[in-house]
């Protein structure tokens, strides 16, 4: 495992987690318990007044904002792009009657995109090569293109959307932002089988730069599954419970808001698309292969903000933005045997400004390619081998005495009933990366309701494999 010079990456990997609360953090108040260990000032308030903010929010009036300040932004050409990003709640309203339900809901789908995530591992570090499933130069059905890989409620969940525009002209539409895959997809007119979205579905014909590629096109060749019919190369992308997406690989113009577009950019066209993607157009792929977004139109870096996803705010995604000046970065790590996971170079963890005392192993990437920390835009909680997990966790808990604990909730085993509280000081948690580098995180960051009544959860969770995954409940 070795690091990724490309600065793309290392700009990537924390530049959001101090951007979006850069100011907010200042303005925290800290003090020093008794036992010396740091403590920061949680507004146990604020958190159960957005759990029930997000149940009456009216998604449309958000939208409608976005698009004003989108078109009202500067259209001066830049080398850099900027892309708004709008968290699930701000584009759908909640069908639940209440936030316990909505937070339950959320887990579930969460589970299944970490169990995509290891499955994902598993194959490839199980050696099933591109051979093993590409039929190639056969006239295919979209049963003939099959690969073993996740469950489609995972991908097509999507936490948080951007708005991008396809083609030329350029048409806009909501895609889920996924750094956990490389294929960027979208549904395509004519349809044989597509799933309801917000936006109408994509009609190629009406694009003056789009582009079907040939079989024997790089591009082609670089897909771990695909096929061929009367010359042109058909791509899929299939999940485990039945999801998928199967259509033409092409090139297109993809516009990134106001500040600019880029030729020539490979996507899946899918004209046969089943599964649970929840009104977008399809997906952004913003992993760490070659057909990924980032490396197609040759960043030199890209950072995303994530706003909390209770927020009815937008927040950004960058390419070759310059990074904040009190932003984090961190050395990105690569896994020979699978590209598209952005692993990062954890040391270790500290609560209460006490580092923890976990072997560096825990962190890294084994031989086998098991192992090692991945960021990743679909996971919600933190996920850590059991071994961190537990120091952790106890860390944790023996600081936070003083508070009132309560029962577990669905994958949470540490909770505590703060309603009747109005603010609560709670040990401060930390990253630890190499370079002596510390990233202290917002107590929201780690103390969450899970109903509107006032219990919150440490929201970090083991897990059951050897990958461990910095989820967005870490960066929002």
């Amino acid at each position: 495992m070795a690091k990724n010079n490309i600065i793309l990456h290392v700009l990537f990997t924390f530049t959001f987690f101090l951007y979006c609360h850069s100011v907010l953090s200042r303005s925290l108040s800290s003090s020093e318990s008794q036992d010396s260990h740091p403590t920061t000032v949680f507004d146990v308030s604020a958190s159960i007044q957005r759990t029930l903010d997000v149940l009456s929010f009216d998604p449309q009036k958000s939208l409608e904002e976005s698009t004003q300040h989108q078109e009202e932004q500067s259209t001066t050409p830049t080398s850099s792009f900027s892309l708004s990003l709008h968290p699930r709640s701000s584009l759908f309203k909640s069908q639940h009657k209440d936030y316990k339900a909505l937070t339950l809901s959320r887990l579930e789908r969460d589970s299944a995109r970490v169990k995509s995530l290891t499955t994902k591992l598993e194959f490839a570090v199980n050696g099933i090569s591109k051979s093993d499933l590409r039929p190639v130069e056969t006239v295919v059905e979209p049963e003939d293109l099959q690969t073993p890989v996740t469950s489609g409620a995972s991908q097509g969940s999507g936490e948080y959307f951007s708005r991008v525009g396809v083609g030329r002209p350029a048409k806009p539409f909501y895609m889920v932002l996924d750094t956990g895959s490389d294929i960027t997809w979208l549904q395509c007119e004519p349809c044989m089988d597509c799933y309801q979205q917000s936006d109408p579905v994509f009609n190629p014909s009406a694009s003056s730069s789009y582009s079907p590629l040939s079989c024997n096109s790089q591009q082609c060749s670089s897909l771990d599954v695909s096929a061929c019919r009367s010359g042109r190369c058909l791509y899929q992308v299939s999940y485990g419970d039945g999801s998928y997406t199967v259509g033409d690989f092409a090139t297109e113009t993809v516009s990134f808001g106001n500040s600019g577009s880029v030729n020539n950019v490979a996507i899946g066209c899918g004209h046969d698309n089943e599964g649970l993607f929840v009104g977008a157009a399809g997906l952004l792929g913003l992993g760490g292969g070659s057909l990924s977004l980032p490396s197609q139109i040759k960043a030199s870096s890209f950072s995303y903000c994530l706003v909390d996803r209770d927020s009815s705010s937008t927040s950004t995604l960058e390419f070759n933005s310059a990074p904040p000046g009190d932003s984090i970065t961190a050395p990105l790590l690569r896994n020979s045997r699978v590209d598209t996971f952005l692993y990062v170079g954890l040391t270790g963890l500290a609560v209460g400004g006490q580092l923890l005392s976990i072997p560096p192993s825990v962190f890294e990437v084994d031989e086998s390619g098991h192992g090692g920390i991945i960021v990743d835009s679909g996971t919600a909680v933190t996920r850590l081998q059991t071994q961190a997990y537990n120091s952790l966790r106890e860390a944790f808990v023996q600081l936070t005495q003083n508070l009132p604990s309560t029962s577990g909730f669905a994958l949470f085993d540490t909770c505590y009933d703060l309603s009747s509280m109005r603010t609560v000081n709670v040990p401060t948690v930390s990253f630890h990366f190499g370079g002596d580098k510390t990233l202290t995180l917002h107590p929201k960051n780690y103390l969450i309701p899970v109903d509107s009544a006032g219990k919150f959860c440490f929201a970090f969770a083991p897990t059951d494999g050897s990958l461990s995954i910095i989820g967005n409940l870490s960066k929002a």
